[in-house]
């Protein structure tokens, strides 16, 4: 059965960082292009960035570019991703989501096959 567990979540200051981790049971993991999500209250999920399997390509959502980083470590089967300079704008839902077949369309929910269940982070003003 495949999981993708999010973690690292929580409540933050305008300003500051956080560290999310997606830890996956797919196998091999190397071969997934992942990506993150996120869900704002009342709004739709939109795209935040993407590591290809073959990294280090990453592609990210100009909303984040330049603040949020993505990283894969492929021997703990996990990939992250460093918010810093955090907004209240980025108050929302973050989820992960595989992807078997890099399609290039990373913005694409559709191209996941895989989610993970969503971690909260909450940026206060």
């Amino acid at each position: 059965q495949v999981q993708l567990v999010e973690s690292g979540g929580g409540l933050v200051q305008a300003g500051g960082s956080l560290r999310l981790s997606c830890a996956a049971s797919i196998r091999p993991f190397s071969s997934y292009t992942m990506g993150w999500f996120r869900q704002a209250p009342e709004k739709e999920r939109e795209f935040v960035g993407a590591i290809a399997w073959n990294e280090p390509s990453t592609y990210y959502a100009d909303s984040v570019k330049g603040r949020f980083t993505i990283s894969r470590d492929n021997a703990k089967n996990t990939v992250y991703l460093q918010m810093n300079s955090l907004k209240p704008e980025d108050t929302a839902v973050y989820y992960c989501a595989a992807d078997r077949v890099d399609s290039g369309d990373y913005a694409n929910q559709r191209a996941y096959d895989y989610w993970g269940q969503g971690t909260q982070v909450t940026v206060s003003s």
